[in-house]
């Protein structure tokens, strides 16, 4: 049964990257068996895009190798279900569908048993080509021809993932040694079929089969119905080049992103990562994950900063198709006060502490109070808990209400906070600024409030989906980059929205009230990319 809830949020603040803004939106999530629902609004100002959540057929044995014909019959299943999502997409006007990486092929493959799975890729800024009307041009291109049929045949943009060759000759330095360059490739077809670009994944994920191109593919692409578009694929969200340069491009206003994702929770599950980069940067974010609940694999969404239709079902080994009507031209920043009509007693305290104003300023070690107030002056303990294979420095958030600080290597974070009433959870507020090396290498700055997975302090940090600990909060640091994802999600793998979000005198912050149900994280992501 589909669950449907409408929540209205009001959001503002701000400068620099954060964008956010007042308004409604509609959810789906959990196991959706009804219709896609699709809200009405003036085609002028909207288009309905589409994103698919595919649990693909796998080779049994990625290892082996087969001939291409063998791979074929095992593309063309999951081809097939593709297929079937582009009828039912085009029944509700679709204009765009995007589908996941590793979607047609799966994963798991060495350099050599994939390449009977490989298509060859002519380079369309070379060649203009219709795979479906022009078949016979190029050898080895049959998953090619059926995605540009699709296309045809729903009248739709269509974007999709697939391996594919190229070959190159002893004189290219970076030739590799078998004379042919594989690449993991989203391919965008518009609806007459006609090859309009190709992204080749730059930032591989422990990804042998696949070679990364020698020169960034910084791909955008026009559309009738929305003008601009960027794309870029699964791990490529957390690194400058080329999502965050592609985004330099005013103009575009609208990402596609196949995926195929593992969830890791606290900070990096699927649909966080997804709408905190729709929020961050103001654009719509088209993203479909490949769907295999047993390796952790869930959770699609179209997001935008002022609404989020999302996916994320740990349960049911289905595919999913989400429908939604998007704006062509996202809402850009609203003030606070315009955002909220009048300052809340929260945010006026939280403005006098960063102004000075007598309020106690505590950390582990002591505590200053300036002037008469004395608010909540029991020192937390400060400890250390592994969370994300980082090691985050952090202190117990106790009481119903208080203000916090902690601090690690130049990066301190404070709450400032309230509980309607206390549940039996442990909360804790931590801090982390450094080199990220487990899974990839980056440099992360992160103020997190966090659910713990017990009582305990070494559970701080743990991957937990349910929470009941109500907060109304405000989450600030004092961070060194401007490229701060905001990060909210609450029990049941819910997303909420900030109420604001910004920055000031120099503290990048998010504030919250009235959320819908318990807290499982509230954090600040910022992303120090020259420092990787």
């Amino acid at each position: 049964m589909q669950t449907l809830f409408m929540v209205c949020i009001m959001s503002g603040a701000g400068s620099q990257l954060a964008l956010f803004l007042f308004g409604c939106y509609v959810v789906a999530l959990g196991v959706h068996t009804e219709e896609p629902r699709v809200a009405q609004h003036s085609e002028a100002e909207h288009y309905v895009a589409a994103v698919y959540e595919h649990q693909s057929i796998f080779t049994p044995s990625p290892l082996a190798l087969v001939g291409r014909k063998q791979a074929l019959d095992l593309m063309n299943q999951n081809l097939d279900i593709y297929e079937q999502q582009v009828t039912t997409a085009a029944q509700k006007g679709v204009q765009i569908i995007v589908f996941p990486e590793d979607g047609i092929h799966g994963f798991n493959f060495t350099r050599t048993s994939i390449y009977p799975f490989l298509d060859f890729m002519p380079s369309p800024q070379l060649v203009r080509w219709n795979p479906c009307l022009e078949p016979h041009r190029f050898n080895d291109t049959e998953v090619l021809q059926r995605l540009s049929c699709m296309a045809i045949k729903g009248n739709m943009f269509l974007v999709a993932n697939l391996g594919t060759k190229q070959p190159c000759h002893n004189n290219d330095p970076g030739c590799p040694h078998d004379g042919r360059y594989q690449f993991n490739t989203n391919v965008v077809f518009s609806n007459n079929g006609t090859l309009v670009d190709r992204y080749r994944k730059h930032n591989l994920y422990f990804e042998a089969a696949f070679d990364t191109p020698l020169k960034v593919d910084h791909i955008i692409f026009d559309t009738p119905f929305a003008g601009k578009f960027g794309i870029f694929t699964c791990f490529d969200i957390l690194f400058f080049d080329p999502a965050i340069r592609l985004l330099r491009d005013s103009e575009v206003k609208h990402v596609v992103y196949p995926t195929a994702w593992m969830n890791q929770l606290p900070l990096l599950a699927a649909i966080q990562i997804q709408r905190a980069f729709a929020i961050a940067f103001g654009i719509n974010l088209l993203a479909a994950n490949i769907h295999h609940p047993s390796l952790g694999m869930t959770g699609s969404g179209i997001h935008s900063p002022r609404k989020s239709f999302w996916h994320h079902d740990m349960e049911n080994a289905t595919g999913h198709l989400i429908i939604a009507q998007v704006a062509r031209n996202p809402l850009g920043l609203i003030g606070p006060e315009n955002a909220t009509g009048k300052m809340n007693p929260s945010h006026s305290k939280f403005l006098e502490i960063l102004a000075g104003d007598p309020y106690c300023e505590k950390d582990a070690q002591e505590v200053h109070c300036d002037g008469a107030t004395k608010w909540n002056m029991n020192t937390p303990p400060v400890f250390h808990s592994e969370m994300m294979y980082d090691n985050f420095t952090l202190v117990p958030v106790w009481g119903k209400e208080g203000y916090l600080r902690v601090c690690a290597n130049g990066l301190c974070c404070y709450l400032l906070y309230q509980r309607p009433t206390l549940s039996k959870e442990l909360y804790a507020l931590g801090v982390f600024d450094g080199l990220h090396t487990v899974h990839g290498t980056y440099y992360v700055q992160v103020c997190a409030l966090v659910k713990c997975g017990g009582l305990g302090f070494n559970t701080c940090g743990q991957e937990i989906t349910e929470a009941t600990g109500i907060f109304e909060f405000h989450l600030w640091g004092n961070f060194s980059t401007s490229y701060i994802f905001p990060l909210l999600l609450t029990s049941g793998m819910s997303l909420e929205t900030p109420d604001q979000l910004g920055w000031e005198n120099d503290y990048s912050f998010l504030s919250k009230s009235g959320l819908s149900s318990g807290l499982v994280t509230a954090a600040l992501y910022g992303r120090l990319y020259e420092r990787d």
